[in-house]
């Protein structure tokens, strides 16, 4: 039995058809989850967004339990003002690996649990975008470097141009990998751009759920993840039933089918794929 969904946000739930399903999921998406949430099954978004890019999801669908934001720097209950983890990155693994994205021209934000942040000199079309996708305007500095000894970092953000370049990407952070915890995601609207998602050692949407889990005592088992990029399996592998959207990775889709019979993959996210899966297993 089903008694906690983990949701994946970009991709799954919210897509690239600006009015359609961006920046904010489809009207019958709402309803469903709606429906879902009053029979008393918790729903938790899970994304490597802040909680205020996803706030007005939660509140329309009257999502009053924990979520996990920032690629699970932070678990947060926003209607009711609850923080149950903010994992602060320390200032000077921040400003290394900060100088050096930027020192190799690489595009790159951090996060404060309310605020995030880019250096004057980067504003770009892709800052536009990233608006567009996060539902806020950045706070923007002179400088980087100043600003990580004022504020506390939750989550580093290198955006990489396509997949050549998030090899580079890869490469520059190989120097920090024991210190840091580096993760990759997408959104529809800023492909083939890629999101590096870098939080405090050992911090990931894996150990997230865990932790939700645990402070609501729901086992893995009884919990159904849904997310659409391979990523995504850390959280979705510790779930008893798997989701996967028709627009996923084929290696995510790969990977599902480790569930055996419990597990589905739905239409794409503009197809409002979701739904599928929410019938299939009667939700």
């Amino acid at each position: 039995m089903i008694k906690a969904i983990i949701i994946d946000v970009d991709g799954v739930i919210v897509g690239e058809k600006i009015g359609f399903n961006s920046p904010y999921p489809h009207p019958e998406v709402i309803r469903r989850l709606k429906s879902i949430r009053e029979k008393g099954i918790t729903i938790s978004l899970c994304t490597a967004k802040p909680h205020y890019s996803v706030q007005k999801i939660i509140e329309d669908v009257g999502l009053n339990n924990l979520h996990i934001t920032n690629g699970g720097g932070v678990i947060i209950d926003p209607i009711d003002n609850i923080i149950l983890k903010k994992h602060i990155i320390k200032s000077s693994d921040a400003l290394k690996v900060i100088e050096k994205y930027l020192s190799n021209d690489v595009y790159t934000e951090f996060y404060s649990l309310e605020e995030y942040f880019i250096q004057e000199n980067q504003k770009s079309d892709l800052t536009k975008t990233h608006t567009h996708i996060l539902q806020r305007e950045p706070h923007i500095v002179t400088s980087l470097i100043k600003e990580v000894k004022k504020q506390e970092i939750v989550k580093i953000m290198p955006i990489a141009k396509n997949e050549e370049d998030k090899k580079r990407l890869v490469s520059l952070f190989e120097p920090f990998k024991n210190d840091l915890t580096l993760s990759w995601g997408v959104h529809p609207v800023a492909f083939p751009h890629l999101f590096g998602i870098i939080t405090a050692k050992g911090i990931s949407k894996k150990q997230a759920v865990i932790e939700i889990g645990n402070t609501i005592n729901i086992k893995p088992d009884e919990m159904l993840g849904i997310g659409d990029s391979v990523s995504d399996w850390q959280f979705i592998e510790q779930c008893g039933y798997a989701g996967a959207m028709g627009n996923a990775s084929e290696e995510l889709k790969d990977l599902v089918h480790k569930k055996g019979e419990q597990f589905f993959i739905g239409k794409a996210v503009d197809e409002n794929g979701i739904l599928d899966i929410f019938n299939f297993f009667s939700l």
